[in-house]
């Protein structure tokens, strides 16, 4: 297949390394070619165990992972590197690429700690676009966003599709992003699951409210780690969900 898009630009910074765990040839190479041509540095293991040690023993930028794999399965390997004593290694963003797509499945990708998924047949454009959007914001986690907290515990960039929490960008999926964005530009109002639904449709049509109550156990997880003991996220039982404002 020939290579898309436009040739890296020579004065790009150093190549994110980006680990494509997959063990068909053909769809191991063609995310290669579509994520080298944007200007990462991707390399294919089709193994589990060796994909694993892959990433322990040198991080990547980021992690697309087949879930049926040869040696151990993606959920494993995804839980594994969730658990790693190495920070760098368990803050790996996860792409979870599946020919499962079965809800469930993907609700259990998403509860071992994996990021973001596609399904099968994909678009490699898209998914590409999803690994930027993850190393985007992996890449803020350790620094603060100016002014995050100067009228509101919050700040939403809209334009690089990320919320900073007290000063912390918040590592979010697409999917979180905008559902995050909706529930705090309107504080106090109760949105029903079908409104979350309609809020992230692209990725989620076809699918049950068990996919919302996923992504709001995430989010929840997320704040609490930005700001231990926010819970700012209220159920309200029998129709959604309710953003609280914390206290200043």
């Amino acid at each position: 297949m020939s290579a898309p898009g436009a040739p890296v630009s020579l004065t790009a910074p150093t190549l994110r390394r980006v680990l494509v765990v997959e063990d068909d040839p053909k769809i191991a190479q063609l995310v290669h070619d579509y994520l080298r041509f944007d200007g990462f540095a991707p390399e294919i293991v089709a193994d589990g165990h060796q994909a694993l040690q892959a990433a322990l023993q040198a991080p990547p930028s980021a992690l697309v992972l087949d879930l049926n794999l040869p040696g151990m399965d993606g959920l494993e390997i995804c839980r594994q590197l969730r658990a790693a004593g190495d920070p760098a290694a368990a803050k790996v963003p996860i792409l979870m690429l599946t020919a499962r797509v079965d809800e469930l499945d993907r609700l259990l990708g998403l509860d071992t700690g994996a990021d973001d998924y596609v399904c099968k047949p994909f678009s490699p454009r898209e998914l590409v676009a999803r690994v930027r959007a993850l190393v985007r914001r992996a890449e803020g986690r350790p620094g603060t966003a100016a002014g995050a907290a100067a009228a509101e515990p919050w700040l939403v960039d809209d334009e690089g599709g990320r919320i900073a929490w007290r000063g912390q960008w918040l590592p979010l999926t697409p999917l979180e992003f905008r559902m995050l964005r909706l529930l705090l530009s309107r504080a106090g109002r109760v949105f029903s699951r079908a409104q979350l639904l309609d809020c992230v449709h692209l990725e989620l049509r076809d699918v049950s409210d068990r996919a919302i109550d996923s992504h709001v156990k995430n989010l929840r997880k997320k704040l609490a780690a930005a700001d231990p003991g926010c819970d700012c996220i209220a159920s309200v039982y029998g129709v959604g969900y309710r953003f609280d404002p914390p206290d200043r």
